[in-house]
């Protein structure tokens, strides 16, 4: 695999979602690496988007942090914009922002939850990939570019008891991934996914935290649960022209679980 490391000095514009913690602060820091001018969005947490964006600084590359929902379409709408005026016009998408939602069987959801669940996992993924395909594609005066959906392992597996409905929103997403690429892909956009398996981020908080870890390491094939970077680092290599024929397809980076 190519170091993203090694990119071009200008890379372009990359947006990650929910860019302040784990793999989207990851993908945020490893994207300045390769040359991306880099929009870290977050939702709630300003003073963990402002040290991802300090830090990218210290680096001597350019990064803005920008508060929105985007599950909510003017959320959405408002962070384009305002990359626009920042930044430029996007050229590479991270659609990373997501949640665990309510681990509870299924029965006992309501559609409270289920609905902050899908609108934050799969709507925000659509929102937010329509903003960017108005800038992408040649129909609107852009010059193609990459969008790259972050899964998960529980799209494949069905989740563990308490959510089903987690992997239903990440299923959702991964049909989205294949539907989307084949729509826009004649237009230079390509869209990839990748799916982590179990990523020592503060997502495991509610379902057991470090018990989790220490309970699922022995059923991974590689012994381990994976690291945010190193989920980061396969979805700056997607980005790269290194990876320019992958397309339509999601990709498990999950140590062989």
């Amino acid at each position: 695999m190519v170091d993203p490391g090694d990119g071009p000095d200008d890379s372009g514009v990359l947006i990650v979602t929910g860019g302040s913690r784990g793999i989207g602060a990851a993908c945020a820091r490893i994207g300045a690496q390769a040359g991306y001018k880099v929009l870290v969005n977050y939702a709630r947490n300003r003073d963990a988007a402002l040290a991802v964006v300090a830090d990218i600084e210290r680096s001597g590359a350019t990064a803005v942090a920008v508060k929105a929902d985007v599950s909510r379409l003017s959320e959405v709408e408002r962070l384009f914009a305002e990359t626009d005026a920042r930044l430029g016009r996007v050229t590479a998408l991270i659609n990373n922002a997501g949640i665990g939602g309510e681990v509870r069987p299924i029965e006992e959801h309501t559609e409270a939850t289920l609905n902050q669940l899908f609108l934050t996992n799969v709507f925000s993924c659509i929102h937010c990939s329509s903003a960017a395909i108005r800038r992408m594609s040649p129909r609107y005066g852009g010059s193609g570019g990459v969008i790259v959906n972050i899964s998960s392992a529980a799209a494949r597996l069905g989740g563990i008891q308490g959510m089903v409905a987690y992997a239903a929103s990440k299923g959702a997403v991964d049909s989205f991934t294949v539907g989307l690429a084949k729509e826009v892909g004649k237009e230079g956009i390509r869209v990839v996914g990748i799916r982590p398996g179990v990523t020592a981020t503060d997502i495991l908080q509610p379902i057991g935290g470090a018990d989790l870890i220490r309970q699922v390491s022995p059923t991974i094939p590689l012994g381990r649960v994976g690291q945010a970077d190193e989920i980061a680092r396969a979805a700056i290599w997607l980005l790269s022209p290194a990876a320019s024929y992958i397309h339509g397809t999601t990709i498990d980076v999950s140590g062989g679980r």
